[in-house]
């Protein structure tokens, strides 16, 4: 399953709003149930429900990456001003 995260995580990208990304989770979805539809498994087969599970759980692995992304760099945005204004109160004292 590894490399069906990989693929999702590629076609998502951190700069991409919300709305855009769940239109390629949608995508994602769309394709693992015709993949499903075509394998012809009973609807009671517990490989289906494990393979949206797999799906929903690389989404939201994904997501959590996204985020864990944005906040370290609006961490570093933060430490930056900081340093900055540091820099500029030192230098202003003497």
């Amino acid at each position: 399953m590894s490399d069906f995260a990989d693929l999702v995580a590629k076609a998502i990208t951190p700069s991409m709003d919300r709305a855009e990304r769940e239109k390629v989770y949608g995508v994602v979805r769309q394709a693992v149930l015709r993949l499903q539809e075509r394998e012809a498994l009973p609807v009671e087969d517990p490989r289906i429900a494990l393979q949206r599970h797999l799906v929903e759980e690389t989404i939201r692995d994904v997501e959590a990456d996204i985020a864990r992304h944005e906040a370290m760099r609006k961490l570093e945005a933060a430490l930056a001003a900081q340093t900055a204004a540091h820099a500029g109160q030192g230098g202003s004292r003497r």
